[in-house]
């Protein structure tokens, strides 16, 4: 067994197995605290480095390409406090550091573990049920189904449509971006028939606008990592058309009935408009999206 106990948390290997603990301490970031423990199959890792700096060293741990859910819902977008396959380490147990790393490296040459990206998630993702308060509201998953409750702040067009609920086989794919303090987030939910319908998030009922507190903003993560986890993986868009190749990941090409898909939502536009929930100048300008989206 090797291990590695810092203040930013504890690495453990046991030749099969990288087992992440967050520390306690308040300077760990509430995501990686919240997250907790994970566990990371070897086959999972691609690779492992010590990073020696002038005061604290730092060890990273590189997934495979299509492992990891999370990795895969955040992109790569994550903080770097809060990304939990990184450990600060105190000068003084650097040597610690390099062994582990050289352990970890060791293991994966002798298993042979290919770099290559992997058929199917070797992490299971968050558990569920989740639920994370929002700026825009309350996003709850519970495996099956996405439910979002609005919020009083929330755009009064949101309001007015009332609770979201989702269900995850009607999902084409899951879109986060971090609310970095300088710039909104989002996390929007996209469903075959409203994938290229894109209306901003602060007016579309199926995306959460995330603008208040960073730090709870960034929980909303673990909500799309979840969802990411019950999705098909991206491994399965493999022999796509050339045509469709720039498509989001998880987009599905346009449906034969895309044009009865672009009437039904300029119908609810148009329900909320006589209704007096959007003016005139509201009605027009998210008309305006939904025709470019379509």
């Amino acid at each position: 067994m090797a291990e590695i106990i810092q203040r930013d948390g504890t690495w453990a290997f046991d030749g099969s197995t990288v087992r992440i603990t967050p520390g306690l301490h308040r300077s760990v970031p509430l995501f990686r605290q919240t997250y907790g423990e994970i566990a990371v199959p070897l086959e999972a890792v691609a690779g492992v480095v010590y990073e020696p700096e002038r005061k604290r060293g730092r060890l990273r741990m590189r997934l495979r390409e299509g492992a990891d859910p999370l990795l895969q819902a955040t992109g790569g977008r994550l903080p770097e406090p809060a990304d939990p396959y990184r450990l600060t380490v105190d000068l003084d147990r650097s040597g610690v550091a390099e062994y582990i790393a050289e352990e970890i490296r060791h293991a994966l040459l002798l298993d042979r573990i290919p770099k290559e990206p992997t058929k199917a998630y070797l992490l299971p993702g968050p558990p569920v049920p989740v639920s994370v308060r929002s700026s825009d509201g309350t996003v709850s998953f519970d495996g099956t189904q996405v439910r979002i409750d609005w919020a009083d702040t929330s755009d009064r067009v949101k309001r007015a449509t009332g609770p979201r609920i989702i269900n995850v086989v009607d999902l084409a794919q899951v879109e986060w971006l971090p609310n970095s303090g300088y710039e909104d987030g989002l996390l929007r939910f996209a469903l075959r028939e409203t994938v290229f319908s894109r209306l901003p998030p602060e007016r579309d009922p199926y995306a959460l606008d995330l603008w208040g507190s960073v730090r709870r903003d960034l929980l909303t993560a673990l909500v799309a990592a979840a969802v990411t986890a019950r999705l098909p993986h991206p491994s399965t868009r493999a022999g796509v058309p050339y045509a469709d190749r720039d498509r989001p990941a998880g987009a599905l090409p346009p449906p034969a009935d895309h044009h009865d898909v672009l009437l039904r939502r300029l119908r609810e536009l148009g329900e909320l408009h006589r209704e007096g929930v959007l003016t005139d100048e509201e009605f027009a300008m998210t008309k305006a999206v939904v025709l470019r989206g379509f």
